[in-house]
């Protein structure tokens, strides 16, 4: 009689897989990308290889009033014409390649430039937008225009995006995150299900100085691209995730919406919750749901969104992914799993799961002047 082999992690699909980590000092101190790295290294299982990345906020103090495009040429030949646009749209401060180290675990690495910009005020001033929508919609163009052969995968001010089709703890290493400080880090380990893995696919998804890292798969996309797409977003990079960036932007930039609003929007309670609720609750509710229907995200999620001075923490409205997240003093700290929270800061003052559809937002202190 043979013993029958029971498969082990790793050698099965994992439905539930993806890992997110996130490190916020409350007080703009800046700390290197080492322990971030060995966060979601731990989580090491739950990625396969096939995307890993980080977004750093405060990282360009020199250039804090910068936009700074980090931008993948996954053809080389279509540098030149890239430039050509961004020099007819934007005034360079400098520009050069970014810093990588070579590594045997990650090949068919781009060419992958930064450049810091500002827009041509003739420019800006003749597209009658502002500088924030002006920015967006040229990487929009830049995204579609090139047809991934040149991808503009960070966008925003004193922050940055560095991503690769890795596991996530290489693609640290790769970048050499250890030689840039952060008051911020996120961090992604990436297991796709039903999107192709390849560099542009890596979380995390930024615009302007929104970032997020997703666990999790939304079944509502095309409702939701479809939405954004009709106020000038467009989706061209090959994953659902992509999707949650523009949402919150969207929302916030353009309805005005607070980041709490917001959450209420893409995480809201189910009708028959709204109907036992209080009748200003309910009021409240009922008009974000009717009023912004399509962005309502479904499936199970988790999400890290980075953005500038904050984080925030918010999982679906049934809690069908983990999310875990503490503080010690005034560093807060949020993972997929407590060990890779333990790993790095083994005493905590305080460590709880939030609640599904909970968010959990925190910011810079007012007195912070560090960033």
């Amino acid at each position: 009689m043979t013993s029958q082999h029971i498969p082990l992690e790793g050698e099965v699909r994992i439905p539930s897989g993806c890992a997110i980590s996130g490190i916020f000092h409350k007080d703009g101190t800046r700390e290197n990308g080492d322990r971030i790295i060995r966060s979601i290294e731990l989580m090491h299982d739950r990625s396969n290889g096939l995307g890993g990345g980080f977004a750093g906020y405060g990282i360009y103090p020199e250039y804090k009033d910068y936009y700074a495009l980090h931008v993948f040429y996954l053809d080389a030949n279509f540098q030149k014409d890239a430039e050509n646009f961004i020099k007819e749209h934007f005034e360079i401060a400098n520009q050069g390649e970014i810093k990588t180290r070579k590594m045997p675990e990650i090949t068919n690495a781009p060419k992958i430039w930064r450049y810091f910009i500002l827009p041509l005020k003739a420019k800006l001033d003749s597209s009658e937008l502002d500088e924030r929508e002006y920015t967006a919609q040229c990487v929009f163009s830049i995204n579609t225009k090139f047809d991934k052969k040149a991808a503009v995968f960070s966008s925003g001010k004193n922050m940055g995006v560095f991503k690769a089709n890795a596991f996530p703890e290489d693609v640290g290493r790769f970048y050499m995150l250890d030689d840039y400080e952060a008051y911020a880090w996120t961090a992604h380990g990436r297991y796709p299900t039903n999107t192709p893995g390849w560099w542009g696919g890596a979380h995390p998804f930024s615009l302007l100085d929104y970032s997020i890292v997703h666990n999790g798969e939304i079944s509502s996309y095309d409702a939701n691209r479809r939405n954004v797409e009709m106020f000038g977003y467009k989706c061209s990079l090959m994953t659902d995730t992509e999707v949650i960036t523009y949402i919150f932007d969207y929302l916030t930039r353009k309805e005005g919406l607070t980041l709490e609003e917001a959450c209420d929007v893409v995480s809201a309670p189910f009708w028959s919750t709204i109907n036992l609720m209080p009748d200003d609750k309910k009021e409240y509710y009922t008009y974000l749901r009717k009023r912004y229907h399509a962005l309502l995200i479904n499936g199970p999620f988790s999400v890290i969104l980075g953005f500038t001075g904050g984080m925030l923490v918010l999982g679906d409205r049934l809690k069908l992914r983990s999310m875990v997240v503490a503080e010690h003093g005034g560093t807060f700290y949020g993972a997929s799993e407590e060990s890779a929270i333990r790993l790095i800061q083994p005493e905590l003052d305080r460590v709880w799961a939030p609640d599904a559809g909970e968010a959990v937002i925190v910011r810079l202190e007012e007195r912070s002047s560090k960033v």
